[in-house]
């Protein structure tokens, strides 16, 4: 099964998250409340896919991705963006995201990009 670390400040949206992708037959291996945890939990856990929020408390998602890649330059990172963001978008697209979801986002929309960069 295809694991899945999710990092966001929000709670909610961790909590949210994490129930969409194990509805999509993922299973979600850890969750971060910034970036800094979400890099020593991506060291720890090696998930298939990181969906990382753009704007965190603390460490940033943008951060958080060049950190990642540090570790790994093949990860597949997914960007959770809001509107407005698109030039934190291209500082993402830059360091290697795979993906981008943006909020509100749509159940359908996360597993189906999840599936497109897992290539499955």
């Amino acid at each position: 099964m295809k694991t899945v670390l999710i990092a966001d400040d929000a709670s909610f949206m961790r909590g949210s998250l994490k129930f969409i992708i194990e509805t999509a037959g993922f299973e979600v291996v850890g969750q971060a409340k910034d970036g800094k945890e979400a890099i020593e939990l991506y060291k720890k856990l090696n998930p298939d896919v990181v969906t990382l929020d753009i704007l965190m408390e603390g460490m940033d998602g943008i951060e958080a991705l060049a950190g990642i890649k540090k570790l790994n330059p093949a990860a597949k990172v997914i960007m959770i963006t809001a509107l407005g963001q698109e030039e934190k978008q291209n500082e993402a697209r830059a360091l290697g995201a795979s993906g981008y979801i943006r909020k509100p986002f749509k159940q359908a929309e996360i597993a189906s990009e999840i599936k497109r960069i897992m290539g499955s």
